[in-house]
Order: structure tokens, then C-alpha cells, then sequence
């Protein structure tokens, strides 16, 4: 078996918006995604551990029950998905990775979740993320560690691990993910796969701090288009969510796709000035697409705005979640917390509230930096993630680029902009890359800009020759 076969059910093969072509005109039934769904995931579930919790009696419920407006265009007609284990789904065990909530089942859904499912998405099931979410490897005490399907050796990415590895194996059609410090953006990098963080609010979805930005639900998916087919289905205004606001001004995300034109203008930026680091092999591949993308028709120039202070703010603005996480916890909870989540919040709490006056004054110079850098360029392009995957047994990756790193979200530092600066930013896979691993390359937008920035992700997809996947999971190392 190679790395490149896929010998799982033929409807699994399809993307999204070819099987909802499909479900519409009746020529297969809600039924039969859930038969292939549930047979896939059998299939590669004890090489990847990607979605631990399932839930078919719930699932073949929903397809007999199934009701919405299918004239919306996120209608997605009886499609599987994933749940992260962070979101609640009524009647369904929701662990947030930590052993104090193994056995927690929630009463009642996410409103996030009763709008995908009430726009024809089918929850088969819980996908696996580090504790609390915090990590960029995917492991934890109740379920163990995701793994990745290109390599087993090798780090899946995190938080979102378990629905970027699922997506990759064909084991569904879409998959929720959510993101912080590039939750969403890592995995989708390391597993071959599409993830995009949303502007705030875009995908409203509940939150004890519901008036915090910095955390967003957003869409994963196996190519670019269907990424904003799932868009469009979790996308409105919910006025029970504080930071909530409407879809799309006109048409839909997946028109913007399907009508993208490769005249775009690409600013692209490979440290930040300076701030993260990139290894060369990296760097070396991504010059090589962006070449690409300028021979299919985009401007590209080597541009970056002042971001002055932008590790400073993420990491401020991280401390007070971190804090958050913490106040309110039951210490028969909190007592299970491996150690880098303890010490995270013990930081966060340390925190002065001059740093967090400090860290709302200095992502504002930021955000205006970013517009005003948006008069010139339609997108800032730049690594999802400094390194290829390292092992799965490196809980966090200590150099990249020949320098020393010592924090523990050191090696996300191109994740910090978009979360800092409150815009949206996809993970758009541009391999094969180095050793013929999966690589991605980040697209950062304007301020509520999604819709443009997935016709620029289809750019880089269409010069790649993408979508690759799914495939089957290699079972032994490289």
C-alpha cells in the first residue's frame, strides 16, 4: 500500500458539493453516506484514532427526520460530519479532551451545531483534540493520541487533529473545527486537507466569555470549495451569541469559489519581519508555488505591514484565555490538566491588567496596519507553520529555522497574526512537499473578507493540482 491509495467506498471519494449534487437529485440517500460513512470510519479508525465517539443510532435518526431549507445555500442534504470534542452535541459524550469530563454528555446541542444540522449536516460522531484544546498535537488521557495519516510517526497537528486526519481518510465529507493559536490551520497543514478560521462571529457558536474574539469555529474540509459549502451552512446571525453577525452581504462563499479569477494581488511575507521562523525546505517549496501562482496570472511581491508587538499581544491575549479556561474550573477537573495547560493558566492568571490594556492598544495599531496593507493586496501569504511535522512523540517543536525555541507555542508564531488582528486566515494544502508529505501554504484576508479569500485558496489549489485526497493511512513509519 502506498500513501497515495484509497480503497474505501466510492461515495467516500467524492467531495462535498459533488455528493450534495447527488442527495438533491436522489440518486443516493442520507442512508447510504451514513452505510460508507460508518464503514470507513471502522476502516482506518485503529490506525488514526481521529474520531473516538460515535453516535449512529443518533445519526440514522437525524437521515430519517431530515428537514430544512433546502433552497439554502449551505444546504448540505444529509451529509456525515465531525463535532470537535470541544462543542457540545445533546445526547452525545463531550470529553473536551480532559479525563475530569470522560463521562459528560450534554443535554442540549451548541447553537453552532443545531445550525449545521439544521441545514442538513448528520453528526456521526466526536473527533479527538488535545486537552481543553491546547496543544498542536493531538493527544489526551481519555482517548490517547491522533496520528497522522500520511506517517503514523508523525504529528497530526492540533488542536483540530482528529477532523483533519478523519477528512484526509475520507472517513467524512466535512468536519468542524475551531482555532486560537492556528487550531484549525496546523492540522490542515500537516494532514493535507483545507481549514479556515473565520473572522469573529462569523460562525457564531457559544462560549462562557461569549464577548472574547480570539477563539473561532470554522469549516474543514477536503478541497477549497466545499470548505465554503460548509461555510455557508455555519455562517449567520444567531442573537443569543454576543460576537455573532450575518453571512455573506450577497450570493454564497461557494459562488466566490466557483467564480475566483487567478488576477489577484499576493503580498508575501516569509518571517514576519523577522518574528517566526521558517526551515528551509519550507520556505524553498512555498517560493516554488507562489512562482506558480504568478505564471496562472496573481501579482506576487515579497510585502509584510508593521507588526510591531504582535508576539507580545497574541500572548497576552492567550494569557486571558488561558485565565478564563482556569476561573470557574471545578479542581475535580482542573486536577487532571497535564502540565503545559497548568502552567498556561497559572500564567494567565499572573497577568497585570496593564498587559491587557498593552495588548488591546497594540492589536489595534496591528488591525490598522493590516487594512491599510489591504489597499494594495487582495491577501498576505505567508507559512501556516514553520516546520514540517515533527514526531508525534515532541509534544511541541523546540527549533525550527536553526533557532532555539522555549514556549510552548513558539513554532505557531504565523498562527498569532490572524487570531491578534481578528481576520480570517486559511490553510490551503499546496503538496506534495518535502518527502512527499502533505504542506500548506496561509492565505490572511480582509476584515470580513472570507468569501474573497477562498477564491484566492482556489488559486492555489487549482496550481497544485488539488484536492489530493483522501487516502488510505499508512500503517508503519517512514
Amino acid at each position: 500500500m502506498t500513501s497515495h491509495d484509497f480503497t474505501g467506498p466510492e461515495l467516500c471519494r467524492l467531495q462535498a458539493h459533488e455528493l450534495v449534487a447527488l442527495l438533491n437529485a436522489g440518486e443516493v440517500s442520507p442512508r447510504d453516506c451514513l452505510d460508507a460513512a460508518f464503514e470507513r470510519i471502522a476502516r482506518v479508525e485503529p490506525a488514526i484514532n481521529a474520531m473516538p465517539t460515535l453516535c449512529p443510532e443518533r445519526a440514522y435518526a437525524a437521515a430519517e427526520t431530515l428537514a430544512g431549507d433546502r433552497a439554502h445555500p449551505g444546504w448540505l442534504g444529509g451529509i456525515p460530519l465531525g463535532i470537535k470534542d470541544l462543542t457540545p452535541v445533546a445526547g452525545v459524550r463531550t470529553t473536551f479532551g480532559t479525563a475530569g469530563f470522560a463521562d459528560f454528555v450534554p443535554d442540549a446541542s451548541d447553537p453552532l451545531v443545531t445550525r449545521i444540522e439544521s441545514r442538513g449536516g448528520i453528526v456521526v460522531g466526536k473527533t479527538n483534540t488535545p486537552e481543553m484544546g491546547a496543544g498542536g498535537n493531538t493527544f489526551n488521557e481519555v482517548f490517547g493520541v491522533t496520528r497522522n495519516p500520511w506517517d503514523p510517526d508523525l504529528n497530526a497537528g492540533g488542536s483540530s487533529g482528529g477532523a483533519a486526519a478523519g477528512l484526509a481518510t475520507g472517513a467524512v465529507w466535512l468536519s468542524h473545527g475551531s482555532d486560537h493559536g492556528g487550531s484549525l490551520r496546523t492540522p490542515a497543514a500537516y494532514c493535507g486537507i483545507v481549514g479556515l478560521r473565520p473572522s469573529p462571529g462569523r460562525a457564531a457558536s457559544a462560549a462562557p466569555a461569549g464577548f472574547t474574539t480570539e477563539g473561532a469555529q470554522g469549516p474543514m474540509a477536503r478541497s477549497v470549495r466545499d470548505c465554503a459549502l460548509f461555510l455557508d451552512c455555519m455562517a449567520g446571525h444567531n442573537p443569543a451569541v454576543p460576537m455573532s453577525f450575518p453571512g455573506p452581504e450577497g450570493g454564497s462563499f461557494q459562488q466566490a469559489v466557483i467564480t475566483a479569477t487567478p488576477h489577484i494581488r499576493i503580498g508575501f511575507s516569509p518571517d514576519f519581519n523577522g518574528m517566526a521562523q521558517v526551515d528551509s525546505e519550507v520556505l524553498d517549496h512555498l517560493t516554488a508555488v507562489l512562482k506558480l501562482a504568478e505564471g496562472a496570472g496573481a501579482t506576487v511581491e515579497e510585502a509584510c505591514p508593521d507588526l510591531a508587538n504582535l508576539e507580545r499581544s497574541y500572548y497576552q491575549l492567550r494569557g486571558m484565555d488561558m485565565a478564563i479556561t482556569g476561573s470557574r474550573m471545578p479542581q475535580a477537573v482542573s486536577r487532571h490538566f497535564k502540565r503545559t495547560l497548568a502552567e498556561n493558566i497559572a500564567l494567565g492568571r499572573a497577568m497585570t491588567i496593564e498587559e491587557l490594556a498593552e495588548a488591546q492598544l497594540d492589536r489595534t495599531v496591528i488591525f490598522n496596519n493590516m487594512v491599510d496593507f489591504f489597499t494594495s493586496h487582495d491577501v498576505l501569504a505567508c507559512p501556516v507553520v514553520g516546520c514540517m511535522p515533527h514526531p508525534q512523540t515532541e509534544e511541541w517543536v523546540r527549533q525550527i529555522g536553526g533557532r532555539d525555541l522555549h514556549g510552548y507555542m513558539d513554532w505557531l508564531r504565523f498562527a498569532f497574526l490572524a487570531t491578534t488582528a481578528g481576520l480570517p486566515a486559511v490553510s490551503v494544502p499546496v503538496g506534495p512537499g518535502p518527502r512527499g508529505l502533505p504542506v500548506g501554504i496561509q492565505l490572511i484576508g480582509r476584515p470580513r473578507g472570507e468569501a474573497a479569500l477562498l477564491a484566492a485558496a482556489q488559486l492555489f489549489e487549482t496550481v497544485t493540482g488539488g484536492p489530493a485526497v483522501p487516502i488510505d493511512p499508512v500503517t508503519s513509519g517512514r
